[in-house]
């Protein structure tokens, strides 16, 4: 009865169709469904843009696998598209149902209250790749953007021997970007011979990222090298700088390494690659919401009258770097 239940499942899944903008889709791990044996635990992740091969592959997978392991119930609830909106209104609506935990990819500051008010309920929450300040979250976990920025800022400047004229782009106004921006900034200022003529948003889009490239090469056709902050800016850089035949000329870096970055790098097209830890983001974040949800550590006599609570408060999960050099060890 259990794989007739599952097998319905998946046919009504593969006959929903494509997403629609704004649509709260639902991943779930079906082979570890909430029982009674499992004493109904749900731990619930909650993000943007839920069909991001970035989230999926790294975060989403790790998740699902945690679940797996531990006997209970791992679901994972976002909008197809990037609606930070809609993402809090998935936080707000998962409330009333009390889950044993949630872990919230922290896109937006606008999110504090939402995550707040989880934290008021008594539900443990973590927080992932990019700090929500003053949402009072059990444990924030991620990279040091501000060290990426910086390991980004100091082997473009390498690579263009200490001058010429270098741009960035990623998601403006997103906290860990920023950071990173502020850290590519500064590792430049060391070189008074590169011009730094400015970041761009490219709101996570391939197509965005490769017209705001091809923008700069007209308006700065001695552009010497420029940076990317999201999953998209290299991809999208990388296009441009391809169409224009700037490869090996116009340096490129960027942060992730994904599938295609790992080629571009290959190919020469993209120069430094500053990864992500991103599977430690969900695993960690699990185990530290299972154990705030069974207290299986304490540092007093009472955790909660002392507002402590027995899991890190920050956890920097570190970077990977990768460039020509080493990069067949992460094709996988």
């Amino acid at each position: 009865m259990k794989y007739i239940i599952f097998i319905i499942s998946l046919i009504m899944l593969s006959c929903e169709g494509p997403p629609r903008r704004n649509e709260v889709r639902r991943v779930e791990d079906f082979a570890t469904p909430a029982t009674e044996e499992s004493g109904e635990e749900e731990y619930i992740m909650i993000t943007t843009a839920i069909n991001l091969p970035l989230y999926v592959r790294h975060e989403q997978k790790a998740f699902l696998e945690w679940g797996k392991k531990m006997n209970v119930k791992t679901s994972i609830l976002g909008p197809s598209e990037w609606d930070i909106p809609a993402q809090i209104e998935t936080i707000e609506q998962v409330l009333a149902g009390k889950p044993s935990g949630l872990l919230i990819n922290g896109t937006d500051p606008g999110m504090a209250q939402a995550i707040k008010k989880a934290v008021k309920m008594g539900i443990p929450t973590v927080v992932y790749d990019s700090e929500i300040k003053g949402s009072g979250r059990h444990c924030f976990i991620g990279s040091d953007w501000y060290e990426m920025g910086r390991l980004q800022g100091e082997r473009m400047a390498k690579l263009i021997h200490g001058k010429g004229k270098v741009a960035c782009m990623g998601i403006l106004g997103m906290e860990n970007m920023e950071a990173g921006f502020k850290g590519f900034q500064d590792a430049l200022k060391k070189f008074p011979q590169i011009e730094f003529i400015g970041k761009y948003d490219d709101k996570a889009n391939v197509e965005v990222a490769a017209r705001i490239t091809s923008d700069l090469l007209v308006a700065h056709p001695d552009l010497t090298g420029v940076a990317g902050f999201d999953s998209n800016s290299g991809p999208g850089m990388a296009i441009a700088i391809k169409e224009n035949g700037k490869s090996g000329t116009v340096i490129l870096t960027s942060v992730d390494a994904e599938p295609e970055h790992l080629r571009l790098v290959k190919e020469g097209v993209i120069q430094y690659l500053v990864g992500q830890k991103r599977e430690l983001f969900s695993y960690l974040g699990a185990e530290f919401l299972y154990q705030l949800r069974h207290k299986s550590l304490s540092l007093s006599l009472n955790d909660a009258k002392a507002g402590v609570t027995a899991i890190p408060d920050f956890v920097n999960t570190g970077v990977i770097e990768i460039d020509k050099s080493n990069v067949d060890l992460f094709n996988k």
